[in-house]
């Protein structure tokens, strides 16, 4: 990803972060960003396109995370990691306490890109194919966290129950090479 569109996302989750989503206009994400507001239209057409490139950016970045962590300390550890990161991200606590409605959007699993990638990341996080409905299983657990500050401390038990339901049913080859 170029400098310039990593910036602008940058800009767009702090921006999120300090004044919410309705809030955040596009002269916002660009001042925010420290780029001008034509550039930012160069990249993105309307703070919807902004939206939808944050959280597949964010997505991909968990999920790349979590995976490393699935090489180093297993598939229970990675969807802790990921349940915590979920539940602490400061744009999604914002949302989860000032705007339900845009949260309500975020939490059904559905279609689109950003959703797409979740499918993506998780598969990859758990070894499967993205349609397996092991992966739907993940993905429905850590939207569960998503907006619900403080309930990272549930993260570590609940992720080494499913990741040994993935392993007890041969579902996960991550957990596998792994165990």
């Amino acid at each position: 990803m170029g400098r310039t569109r990593s910036a602008l996302l940058e800009g767009a989750q702090r921006a999120v972060e300090k004044y919410g989503v309705r809030r955040t206009s596009m002269g916002e994400i660009a001042t925010v960003a420290g780029i001008a507001k034509g550039t930012l239209y160069n990249h993105f057409r309307t703070k919807d396109d902004v939206w939808a490139a944050l959280v597949q950016h964010e997505v991909t970045s968990l999920a790349d995370e979590c995976v490393l962590v699935v090489q180093s300390e297993g598939l229970a550890a990675a969807l802790e990691r990921a349940a915590d990161r979920l539940s602490a991200h400061p744009g999604l606590r914002r949302i989860a306490s000032e705007e339900p409605a845009v949260l309500a959007r975020l939490v059904v699993v559905g279609e689109g890109a950003g959703w797409d990638a979740a499918r993506l990341g998780v598969a990859d996080v758990v070894g499967l194919e993205p349609d397996d409905a092991s992966v739907a299983t993940v993905l429905r657990w850590l939207v569960s966290f998503v907006g619900a500050p403080g309930r990272s401390g549930e993260a570590a038990a609940g992720a080494r129950l499913l990741a040994a339901s993935l392993a007890a049913t041969g579902s996960s080859e991550s957990e596998r090479s792994t165990a």
